[in-house]
């Protein structure tokens, strides 16, 4: 089978390099990003091009949401299966004339850091009746993953929202809680140690019955002084916070 990659960004790297680590042959890597695309070629041996799309069985589109329509109709093979990487977007979006599916990678992707694909879950989706494409996917996200699992659109758009919540929230008040750090000079490595053990907790524990902290203790004499250190958005934040908090413990 020809598979090609079209992206040259984090997504499209990690997925690059899963499917190279796993020996799962690609016969291009293409994009818009030439410096991006010879630092990929090189590292992982793929062939990649920013002009000549090259015929191919299965294409993967790993590019941003809005960019994926577009890019979709550069394919204009009609006897093949493409396949966006989205968590949010249907597979409707692709435009060409081609059968439809979609690969969700449920992870979060720098190219600095290094991951474990076998442990990335994975989510598809196909149009095709008969399951062979269905099939294919299956079969090669297996090869490179343990969790691999059929999605529909809806169900993928709440695996998307709770991703925000568990990633993309918390990294942000990481870079909130290192705002605060900073303004002490407190070195922001001394809270890793937590971090760390609030995440391994979740590992073991159900996250609701690991919660800690003021508010689920109804702490107010804490609560009143850390309002008092704080102001503008981080102190909306904190409250919000608070609120939920108590408000799911019921206090």
């Amino acid at each position: 089978m020809q598979i090609v990659i079209i992206g040259s960004g984090n997504v499209a790297y990690h997925m690059a390099k899963a499917f190279v680590l796993n020996n799962i042959p690609l016969a291009q890597i293409f994009g818009r990003n030439e410096n991006e695309l010879n630092k990929i070629s090189e590292e992982l041996n793929i062939p990649y091009s920013t002009k000549i799309l090259v015929d191919a069985d299965l294409y993967i589109i790993c590019v941003s949401d809005n960019s994926v329509e577009k890019v979709s109709e550069l394919i204009t093979k009609k006897d093949c299966l493409v396949a966006h990487t989205s968590g949010s977007l249907p597979k409707e979006i692709l435009a060409g004339d081609y059968r439809k599916a979609s690969l969700y990678p449920l992870q979060t992707f720098s190219k600095s850091k290094e991951l474990d694909y076998s442990k990335i879950p994975f989510f598809i989706e196909t149009e095709n009746e008969d399951e062979d494409d269905k099939k294919i996917l299956f079969e090669i996200a297996s090869k490179i993953s343990q969790n691999v699992m059929e999605s529909t659109h809806e169900k993928r758009k709440y695996i998307h929202l709770t991703a925000v919540f568990a990633c993309n929230f918390v990294n942000h008040l990481f870079s909130r809680a290192k705002e605060i750090s900073d303004s002490q000079e407190i070195p922001f490595d001394y809270f890793l140690p937590l971090i760390d053990e609030t995440v391994q907790k979740i590992h073991e524990i159900e996250p609701k019955s690991a919660q800690t902290g003021p508010a689920v203790r109804n702490d107010k004499r804490i609560l009143e002084l850390h309002e008092q250190l704080l102001k503008d958005e981080s102190l909306e934040i904190y409250k919000t916070m608070n609120h939920s908090i108590q408000k799911m413990y019921e206090l």
